[in-house]
């Protein structure tokens, strides 16, 4: 077998596939869209086997572009949303939804089906989390477990294995049942530190067969290790040798983490100043720690759920892009928020800025928590608010509130990045990666509204680069994460705040706490 590596993206629209060498460097890659099914407010679906199919495409079209056989393949990696996967006895397809229509077997990341449920959990107030802000949050899976037992009894009653979405293709891909460290401590309450699965928080929220239903074991594999190899069928499917080994899967955002944050792996002090911020759909901040920092409203700290021995927590946003794309979707000058009309709409948005300087759409305040506060409020019952609106529906009024609502998820990395260095996280320099990196009205933001140094890694696919340093380590091409991420690491530039727009938003991150007073008081039972 040779040293290139396989890395695969599931993101929340397409699965993207990479092929790199021992040296970090993209050798190839491609995307393949994978469905979504809305059939209630808040509930969203996935269907596995076409994230499967949507994956093998990938795989092979990025060999293909590649020109390398599949013996040159050491090894493959997966990260993903963390999507909720569940199958029968028989490892075929089990309908989440009360139309009972098996296609759709995954419940998606940012469902929030499952408020209800997620309150029970908080409300409990277990040890457990500790380790998830003090709240519940209905993005993880107790919760959609939860739902699930409750509301479709039977279909309970038929479960044979649950996965992450990470660990189902890890599954499907070798047959072993072993489960990531990453996705496990992350996403399933388990304490890696102590113990694992907690059998009296599942006794306390009503899922004490869980771990028997779901086929879930006591370990859960280190990040870096190997699962096992490609079964016949899986790297037929794939294009690749049944030899390739396949790694533990990751949460994605973990992924894009280790991406831009491993060449900092052995230099635990450095590492502690640093800050991951993935930013596509959603967003994610995540820090590293050699000690454990809880703080109220963010998800963490998760022991070893990405380098050894350190702890990661996790910050984050549930809707960023997501929101610019309702932003210009449901704005009368918008339409469908393809690359185009974002483009057009930066474009006029920095000739009205150098017109009109500061004071262009100065009114306008926006709290962009459309679908729940993740972080620092730990609220998935937040609303958005829009202060400051006129009778104009013209193109420059969308424009208007683009960018205000640009500034408003700026403004909210810098209320979380509060919140941390409340807890003892003391960060000064943001590595940002994702789809925002696209946009330079987010890239000044989150350097001016945030006052943080900010680094742009040279390479456009962090999240896939993390993953293959992690399936560089389960294939043997590399030593550990350490060697890893010196060895990968894509390099960067930053950029420098701008002193002279430190006053401005100050006033502007004023104004967006005093809202988020405001909303409290007309909230108030």
């Amino acid at each position: 077998m040779g040293d290139l590596i396989v890395a695969v993206d599931i993101g929340t629209g397409s699965a993207r596939a990479g092929i790199f060498d021992a040296a970090g460097s993209l050798l190839a890659r491609a995307d393949y869209p994978i469905l979504m099914n809305r059939p209630e407010e808040n509930h969203a679906e996935h269907d596995s086997e076409n994230i499967w199919s949507a994956v093998c495409i990938a795989v092979k079209t990025a060999r293909a572009k590649a020109g390398v056989p599949a013996e040159a393949i050491s090894a493959i990696g997966f990260d993903a949303t963390c999507s909720l996967v569940v199958r029968d006895h028989d490892g075929a397809p089990l309908s989440v939804n009360r139309k009972g229509d098996p296609r759709w077997d995954t419940i998606v990341w940012l469902d929030h089906r499952a408020l209800a449920q997620a309150d029970v959990c908080t409300a409990t107030k277990h040890p457990v989390l500790q380790h998830s802000g003090s709240v519940m949050s209905p993005e993880m899976q107790m919760p959609k477990l939860l739902w699930l037992k409750q509301t479709l009894p039977e279909q309970w009653e038929r479960i044979g294995y649950l996965f992450d979405l990470a660990d189902f293709m890890s599954w499907r891909a070798t047959g072993s049942t072993m489960r990531s460290r990453c996705t496990l401590t992350a996403k399933w309450n388990y304490l890696s530190h102590a113990g694992g699965w907690q059998p009296d928080f599942l006794d306390a929220i009503g899922l004490d067969d869980l771990l028997e239903r779901g086929s879930l074991q006591a370990e859960a594999s280190p990040v870096g290790s190997p699962i096992g190899v490609l079964t016949a069928e899986a790297a037929a499917d794939l294009g690749l040798h049944e030899a390739c080994r396949v790694a533990t899967g990751l949460i994605d955002a973990y992924a894009g983490a280790i991406g831009v944050l491993g060449q900092f792996a052995n230099r635990p002090e450095v590492l502690e100043r640093q800050l991951a911020l993935i930013a596509g759909t959603s967003s994610c901040v995540v820090a590293f720690s050699r000690e454990m920092r809880p703080g109220f409203g963010m998800w963490g700290p998760y022991y070893e759920a990405g380098f050894p021995g350190q702890w990661l927590i996790e910050g984050g946003q549930s809707a960023t892009g997501a929101l610019l794309d309702h932003v210009v979707r449901s704005h009368s000058a918008g339409g469908e928020p393809d690359a185009e009309i974002h483009a057009r709409i930066v474009l006029r948005i920095q000739e009205l800025r150098a017109a009109y300087g500061t004071d262009f759409a100065a009114r306008l305040h926006v709290l962009p928590d459309f679908h729940g506060n993740r972080s620092p409020l730990a609220d998935p019952h937040a609303r958005g608010v829009i202060s400051g609106l006129t009778l104009d529906s013209s193109f420059d009024a969308l424009c208007r509130l683009y960018w205000r609502t640009c500034v408003a998820i700026a403004l909210g990395v810098r209320h979380i990045l509060a919140m941390m260095k409340d807890a003892g996280y003391h960060v000064d320099t943001l590595h940002v990666t994702g789809g925002h990196v696209r946009n330079p009205l987010l890239m000044d933001l989150y350097s001016d509204a945030t006052g943080c140094r900010v680094v742009v890694p040279e390479t456009t696919d962090a999240v896939l680069l993390g993953t293959a340093m992690v399936a560089s380590v389960a294939g043997g091409v590399h030593a550990d994460l350490a060697d890893a991420g010196m060895a990968m690491s894509p390099g960067g530039f930053a950029r420098q705040p701008d002193p002279a727009m430190k006053a401005i938003y100050d006033r502007d991150y004023e104004k967006f706490l005093s809202l988020y007073r405001h909303r409290a008081e007309l909230e108030a039972d």
